[in-house]
């Protein structure tokens, strides 16, 4: 399926402009965590984002979601964002460990969640250890696997010249590694990102959590084809055309080891299916949790 390329993106304050929400901090641990909480739905989808990421992330979504009739919660990990900066490198456990301590100052027992890249990465190794917490995953474009050829590795000289010299020209380079149509990315995004970026000026931050790229640490946090296998809950995978790390038939075959399962590929959309095909994934994932809704 193809997205229709004539919706452009919306702003965060389009957005949000006219929905109950709530843009607060939450303290997990010692982690002081930027949180966005919108609608009132009963059920609760919280959304994951990708290496160095944020909330805004997802702002194509977060509406299509509170029509949909769910209340959606979108946050900053540790070292992401608002959320504190980290002075010691974060795998695979702290980011678990941080999402069980978000849902618990929230109340929330057990929620619904979408992740993108290093967050459906974070989804699939949440969703197996902490079974109770998790109705159902959307997995966009899920990151954490060892692939011969790492393409998608390039983030990382890029990142790193966004971070240390967060020029509008060098953010948005880092944005084109994600975002296949650079007409696709918004002035917005580019300045939220160049604020985040100046946070961290001697790039520490960001190589605290680029340590997953690192060949042994990636190893032992991998995204494994067993591990997919492994999930007990609905999990809508969505995966892309201009996918770095392979595909549309690795898509499928990925989706398929999911014994519940559903696949969409984005056509015309890289790493973030979420961003360019906002229309055609919005309907998806809205399709998706009206009928695995209260699921056990």
């Amino acid at each position: 399926m193809t997205r229709d390329r004539r919706c452009r993106p919306v702003t965060f304050w389009e957005a949000l402009a006219d929905l109950p929400h709530r843009l607060h901090y939450v303290d997990v641990g010692p982690w002081r965590t930027r949180v966005l909480d919108v609608g009132t739905g009963d059920e609760v989808v919280v959304l994951a984002n990708g290496t160095s990421g944020h909330i805004e992330a997802w702002t194509q979504n977060v509406r299509a979601l509170v029509e949909g009739g769910y209340r959606v919660v979108g946050y900053d990990y540790p070292g992401h964002g608002y959320t504190t900066l980290t002075e010691r490198d974060l795998e695979i456990a702290d980011y678990e460990s941080h999402l069980a301590g978000l849902l618990d100052a929230l109340g929330l027992a057990r929620v619904h969640l979408a992740g993108e890249s290093l967050g459906g990465w974070l989804a699939v190794k949440f969703a197996i250890g902490r079974r109770d917490r998790v109705r159902s995953l959307v997995l966009s474009a899920p990151g954490g696997r060892v692939v011969g050829d790492q393409r998608v590795d390039k983030a990382q000289s890029v990142s790193r010249a966004a971070v240390t010299d967060p020029t509008y020209e060098n953010v948005e380079r880092r944005l084109r590694v994600v975002i296949h149509d650079p007409e696709m990315i918004t002035g917005e995004l580019v300045r939220v990102r160049q604020a985040i970026y100046r946070r961290d000026p001697d790039g520490a931050n960001m190589a605290h959590i680029s340590v997953l790229r690192q060949p042994e640490v990636r190893w032992r946090n991998r995204l494994t084809d067993e591990d997919l296998g492994a999930i007990d809950v609905p999990v809508l995978f969505i995966w892309t055309d201009h996918e770095p790390t392979g595909d549309a038939a690795e898509g499928a075959r990925l989706a398929s080891l999911i014994p519940r399962g559903e696949f969409l590929l984005a056509e015309g959309a890289a790493h973030w299916p979420q961003w360019e095909a906002a229309e055609l994934v919005n309907a998806a994932m809205v399709a998706f949790l009206a009928r695995h809704g209260g699921d056990a």
